[in-house]
């Protein structure tokens, strides 16, 4: 999503958030968060050209609430750590704290996340499809996708209602999807 900024308010590089997931994955596990996060970050390397900063979206924010969706998030978090030891993540979050810094400040200090987040994971399909169509026709967001994650091969689908635009920009996500892929590739290729 590039959301069109506000006095104020400084979201993402250039205003360009990644949302996940949006499109695909019903109800995933903490497993299939982890991995959603880690792929999503990835693409944040790609497509940004920013360091990601993931954000794991609940309705609690660092133990505010406690409920079986909460400890989703938080087992979620456990194993992307494990699994991307380096990525800087941090959940569970609500969405203000996660984007604003005044209120990741109070909601959630020494977050390496909060109030600076590029990267949103959503705990499932209803809260992500929902959110960025919000953020699409209320804020006046331009949303691009949605954009496949975990194949072998860079591969995007179009909306039935697409524009000429809306085709421009994922070949062009796509694009620099394979590329980010054959960069990868030829760097571990290289280590060996």
């Amino acid at each position: 999503m590039v959301i069109p900024q506000r006095p104020g308010l400084d979201l993402g590089p250039d205003g360009a958030l990644l949302f996940a997931d949006c499109a695909v994955v019903p109800d995933p596990n903490p497993e299939e968060l982890a991995e959603i996060a880690r792929a999503t970050a990835d693409n944040a390397r790609a497509l940004l050209d920013a360091e990601p900063r993931v954000a794991l979206l609940s309705f609690s924010t660092k133990g505010s609430a406690s409920h079986a969706r909460v400890e989703k998030i938080r087992e979620s978090l456990r194993i992307l750590k494990a699994r991307a030891p380096g990525l800087s993540a941090d959940g569970e979050l609500q969405a203000d704290a996660a984007l604003v810094a005044q209120i990741a400040r109070a909601k959630a200090p020494g977050s390496p996340v909060a109030g600076c987040a590029n990267v949103l994971i959503f705990p499932d399909l209803d809260s992500g499809n929902i959110a960025y169509k919000l953020v699409e026709r209320l804020g006046g967001a331009q949303a691009i996708g949605p954009i496949l994650q975990g194949l072998d091969c860079p591969a995007n689908d179009l909306s039935r209602g697409c524009s000429a635009e809306d085709i421009v920009n994922v070949v062009a996500i796509t694009a620099l999807q394979a590329i980010a892929r054959q960069e990868k590739s030829f760097v571990t290729t290289d280590a060996h």
